[in-house]
């Protein structure tokens, strides 16, 4: 008999969000455009890669504290890429991050209406939407909802697992919204 313990699936961890590098600006100011880029390089790859650290091949030197912890925290510390801004500012052209939008510009899902049925009642992402999110987010697997009738849906296919899926999942929904879903997905 095999161990259930065996099978262990490693899952790579990501890593610590900010791709941003940060030197005090005297460093920067010093530093030519060549190893601006190098750091910056390696960093954003070190991110993209999940790891925390950049390359210690990209290291800086002469960042010295001043040979005392208060004197190193009092230093002006400006982000290598634009020394404009201070580390951990975000830049105003910054993108910032997945915003689902129900209502204005850029709206993704349908609004819940207690009138009407499907995607005239809302609850749910339009074809739309989806594709949006999906240029946002490349190698996603968003989908709509399974509008067809359960009478329509072959048993066991595809499309009826995920509807069965979802009407068990969303059993306990209540708002407008939820409700609207439920009686998208035909629950």
């Amino acid at each position: 008999m095999k161990s259930p313990f065996t099978k262990v699936r490693k899952i790579k961890a990501k890593g610590g969000g900010t791709k941003k590098v940060c030197l005090p600006l005297a460093k920067i100011r010093s530093m030519s455009s060549s190893e601006k880029s190098s750091v910056v390089s390696a960093k954003r790859k070190a991110g993209a890669a999940g790891k925390y650290k950049r390359s210690s091949k990209s290291n800086v030197t002469g960042t010295s504290s001043g040979g005392s912890l208060k004197n190193w925290v009092k230093q002006d510390w400006r982000q290598v890429a634009n020394p404009k801004l201070k580390c951990g500012e975000k830049s105003p052209t910054e993108k910032k991050g997945d915003v689902r939008r129900t209502i204005g510009k850029g709206k993704n899902f349908n609004k819940a209406k207690s009138t009407g049925t499907g995607g005239a009642a809302g609850g749910g992402m339009t074809q739309k939407g989806v594709n949006e999110y999906k240029s946002k987010n490349p190698g996603s697997n968003l989908k709509t909802a399974v509008t067809k009738k359960p009478s329509e849906l072959k048993p066991g296919s595809k499309p009826a697992k995920r509807r069965k899926a979802f009407c068990a999942r969303s059993k306990s929904w209540k708002s407008k919204r939820g409700l609207a879903a439920r009686r998208r997905w035909n629950c």
